[in-house]
């Protein structure tokens, strides 16, 4: 069906483009002692199976917690105390295979070896992207993003609030079937402003709300809202489960036409920032008052300039 023409459109050459799940499996082979490996065609699996191992990489570029990220992208007006637990929604008939809340080996080593850290890059020195996506606001720009990803074969993993998968169910199951969902939080709050309780009810109910919806787990993947952290924050984080992903590049189709922006500056921008285990910063809605999209926009160029320059 469907799924069989999606696997086998996807061509071999764009095998490099890798999904964060190069992290938590490199990170696995190696607190198992399991041997290197030089296949980079793992990462694109089956949506209907969990990922299966990349080539595994000792080290991973990352930064240490901060008070706030310079540059970091808006969101919808958030609330220091999240909302009541909502109640799941019936998953519609036509909803993508919900992927298994166990497809990824060994999460607590990832924490462990990763601990107090922000990934920034992708582990190792092969030619590979990770297209991330964070989900806060509106989905305008959604239903573009998958739909090139899918012509394009090219795996994506996704950020998603707990209120963005309430509202867009079968949305979220669907990007599940590309790549793995982590958590966002429940409503983009600043984290560095929350009590411990707060800040750790905005990652259950988050995860909550992803696995009612389809989305997988929620884990071991956490991007912190407008790139803010601190050491307390980022603890909380770790010790939930989590590992926090950051960005090597924001792409600012965020700031949208009416913050000076373009689709060629923000293909220029991403394409401008390669280097080997770049990990891309995008969103899938819109400009909230302009409503430009140029995320989804670019994303055709991006993919297309960085292949040509080698990620192949």
């Amino acid at each position: 069906g469907e799924r069989r023409r999606r696997r086998n459109a996807r061509p071999a050459h764009l095998a490099a483009f890798l999904g964060l799940s190069a992290l938590l499996l490199a990170s696995a082979a190696c607190s198992s002692g399991a041997p290197a490996t030089s296949t980079t065609t793992a990462s694109l699996q089956s949506p209907a199976t969990g990922p299966t191992p990349d080539a595994a990489a000792p080290t991973l570029s990352s930064s240490g917690p901060s008070a706030t990220t310079a540059g970091a992208p808006p969101s919808p007006s958030a609330s220091s105390q999240p909302p009541p637990a909502p109640t799941p929604p019936s998953a519609p008939p036509s909803a993508a295979p919900k992927p298994s809340p166990t497809a990824y080996p060994n999460p607590s080593a990832l924490v462990a070896r990763y601990a107090g850290k922000i990934a920034t890059t992708l582990p190792g020195s092969q030619k590979r992207v990770a297209l991330t996506f964070d989900g806060g606001a509106d989905a305008r720009g959604a239903e573009r993003i998958v739909a090139t990803l899918r012509a394009a074969g090219v795996p994506a993993s996704f950020f998603v609030t707990g209120k963005f998968a309430q509202a867009n169910p079968a949305l979220v199951a669907t990007l599940a079937s590309i790549g793995p969902v982590g958590n966002h939080t429940w409503d983009h709050p600043h984290l560095p402003t929350l009590s411990p309780s707060a800040t750790q009810s905005q990652l259950d109910r988050a995860r909550a709300q992803i696995i009612a919806v389809g989305g997988g787990s929620g884990m071991p993947f956490f991007r912190f809202p407008f790139g803010e952290s601190n050491p307390a924050t980022l603890s909380a984080v770790n010790a939930a489960g989590y590992v926090a992903v950051g960005w090597t590049v924001d792409s600012l189709g965020w700031q949208g036409t009416s913050g000076g922006q373009t689709v060629a500056k923000v293909a220029d921008r991403v394409v401008a920032a390669q280097r080997p285990g770049e990990i891309v910063l995008m969103h899938l809605g819109g400009h909230p008052t302009d409503k430009s999209t140029l995320d989804a926009d670019a994303l055709p160029q991006i993919i297309s300039r960085l292949k040509a320059s080698g990620y192949t």
